[in-house]
């Protein structure tokens, strides 16, 4: 099982940057493919960005791709996410989330965080 825990959300202006982080905690935090998600209000959960275990796949929703970077750190038991150019539309509440298939997918994610608010001012 693995704790996860974000970090490094705010309020930004439309244009600007934030980078999130998710501390893990618990065994064997590289075997676990790990996803971003968000969720703006009133509206369902929706996938971002994943990274495979090894952190050499990565998978982005259309939404943010080339805007958003993933990445993570696995001596640090940390993944990342870069997000450049922000929109208002961004704006949502961020989950990480660890998928013990490993491979950077965009569902079955089995531990999530407790998430963290990303406000884009216009």
């Amino acid at each position: 099982q693995v704790q996860l825990v974000e970090s490094g959300g705010g309020l930004v202006q439309a244009g600007g940057s934030l980078r999130l982080s998710c501390a893990a905690s618990g065994r064997r935090f590289s075997v676990y493919g790990m996803g971003w998600f968000r969720q703006a209000p009133g509206q369902e959960r929706e996938f971002a960005a994943a990274i495979s275990s090894s952190g050499g796949t990565t998978n982005y929703a259309d939404s943010v791709k080339g805007r958003f970077t993933i990445s993570r750190d696995n001596a640090k038991n940390t993944v990342y996410l870069q997000m450049n150019s922000l929109k208002p539309e961004d704006t949502a509440v961020y989950y990480c989330a660890a998928d013990p298939w490993g491979t950077g997918r965009r569902t079955g994610y089995d531990y999530w965080g407790q998430g963290t608010q990303v406000t884009v001012s216009s």
